[in-house]
């Protein structure tokens, strides 16, 4: 006895002695026994609430048979619960037949039968309750059949709606995401499309994810373009085993600098000695949690003084419609909150629809996932205006990638090729036109071109540093983190439960 309940051990043996355990058999197991207080008496009906399986079994049951053999055959009434296990079930006479589907292991298949009060006298062995019973036992199978139907047309009905709805995305592409035609039939530009600075043609053309908000490659493009002019100087010391790279500040030129790039040059400011900064050692200098975020704080003050400065509002308008990713953040927000939470629903529920809603949800999940990993411009709209400006400076990204371009068109002079490094690296191709420069040498006659700070700085992997450190940077600042109740469906007695044989 444990709580009230019979705990039974079944052990299975080959022969009488028990020397010899089953093995890969299919064996009957028969089990007798008289229960008391199993039959509930009312005023006005009795009533059998019973598990046929109990939720206390470890292991599923893949069909079960039942037969229940009533007092009497007339006037009988039966419920069978959840009735979704069920494979088929009658009443013949006064034997009730059912079977079911699988039941899985923590679930429970329960019967309860309204029988005449006629069928029962002397009951002794049975519970007896001074109250009508038979109308209040009714509502309740009803309100939990009910409550069974709903769940269903929710699970099949939100199913549906999670199949169907990435369905909208073609609409809102249709709608919001196709690129207007314009007059341009150019393969690629050899000059610079437009005098905008390479911040804001980083942020246009080079962030997909977030057009019109500079990224790193923008950053790290300022500063060369600082290079170039002078504003930041470059030398190279040698020590016994290692070469630094060094970074003069130039605090004369400052007032000729726009507000963004007065940003980028105090940045590096705040990590150097005397206006003198060791690239080399920036990446150390930046990978402590405290530098890291002031690092992240000053970079985050520079994208909004470039936006402020050359891409308010207005301007974005006039180049790209961001209402279609409006619509898809919409959808992608909804979608996650909605699929995290009927995973959750679905997983502890026990309706057989709610394993259609569970593969749904996770459908929907990654749908709306992935969505958000697509480049802006997929749901959004460049105007013809906007259009224009990405195919130009697209081709001139194609051009300085081409090398076999390049060397039929080579630069005149050095200080194009500068400009091609600086606004190579604002469109993540810097590496490209540095392999191109290194080929074309001979046929740039520039006596600075060899001892330029441009040159120099790519000769001594000045951009890897700066990547590496300011990356340093980002990741440093973010580190890691009973009696005469009426009997509720589940409440009968019975069922059992246990391990496997």
């Amino acid at each position: 006895d444990q709580n009230g309940q019979k705990r039974l051990k079944v052990y299975l043996w080959a022969d009488e002695a028990h020397t010899q355990k089953i093995h890969n058999q299919k064996v009957t197991v028969r089990y007798s026994y008289d229960m008391k207080n199993v039959v509930t008496l009312y005023n006005d009906v009795g009533s059998l609430q019973y598990k046929l399986w109990g939720e206390n079994w470890e292991c599923e049951v893949l069909k079960l048979t039942c037969n229940i053999h009533l007092p009497g055959d007339n006037g009988n009434s039966y419920y069978l619960n959840p009735e979704y296990y069920n494979l088929s079930d009658s009443i013949s006479g006064n034997t009730i037949h059912a079977q079911t589907k699988e039941i899985p292991s923590g679930k429970f298949y329960e019967l309860q039968v309204l029988m005449p009060l006629d069928d029962f006298s002397n009951a002794t062995n049975a519970k007896h309750v001074n109250a009508d019973g038979k109308e209040q036992i009714m509502q309740k199978q009803a309100n939990y059949k009910g409550g069974v139907s709903f769940w269903g047309t929710v699970f099949n009905a939100l199913s549906a709606i999670f199949f169907i709805s990435p369905l909208s995305l073609i609409f809102i592409y249709l709608k919001y995401g196709r690129e207007p035609k314009v007059d341009y039939e150019g393969i690629y530009e050899r000059e610079l499309p437009t005098d905008d600075p390479p911040s804001v043609v980083n942020a246009l053309i080079n962030n997909k994810n977030d057009i019109g908000t500079p990224n790193l490659k923008g950053f790290e493009a300022t500063i060369m373009d600082l290079i170039d002019r002078k504003v930041i100087g470059l030398s190279v010391e040698s020590g016994e085993h290692t070469k630094d790279m060094i970074l003069e500040l130039n605090r004369d030129k400052i007032d000729e600098l726009s507000k963004s790039e007065r940003s980028a040059f105090n940045l590096l400011a705040t990590f150097s000695e005397v206006n003198t900064l060791n690239l080399s050692r920036l990446s150390s200098t930046l990978n402590n949690e405290y530098n890291g975020k002031l690092f992240v704080e000053k970079l985050d003050d520079w994208k909004e003084d470039v936006k402020n400065e050359y891409l308010n509002d207005g301007r974005i308008s006039r180049y790209f419609n961001d209402k279609g990713n409006s619509f898809k953040s919409a959808f992608t927000a909804l979608g996650i909150i909605l699929a995290i939470i009927m995973v959750i629903i679905s997983v502890f529920s026990s309706h057989p629809a709610a394993k259609t809603t569970l593969i749904a949800s996770i459908f929907l999940g990654a749908v709306s996932f992935g969505i958000t990993l697509l480049p802006e411009d997929i749901f959004g709209q460049w105007t013809k205006e906007g259009r224009l400006y990405y195919l130009k400076w697209n081709n001139f990204r194609k051009f300085l990638s081409d090398n076999s371009l390049i060397k039929e068109h080579p630069p005149e002079s050095i200080v194009i090729w500068n400009k091609y490094l600086v606004y190579g690296t604002a469109l993540g191709v810097a590496d490209k036109v540095y392999e191109s420069m290194k080929l074309n040498m001979p046929r740039v006659h520039d006596d600075d071109y060899y001892y330029g700070d441009l040159y120099t700085f790519h000769s001594y992997s000045g951009l890897m540093l700066l990547n590496s450190a300011f990356n340093n940077g980002i990741s440093a600042a973010n580190p890691s983190s009973d009696g005469g109740s009426f009997g509720d469906i589940g409440g009968g007695s019975g069922g059992g439960g246990g391990g496997a044989f």
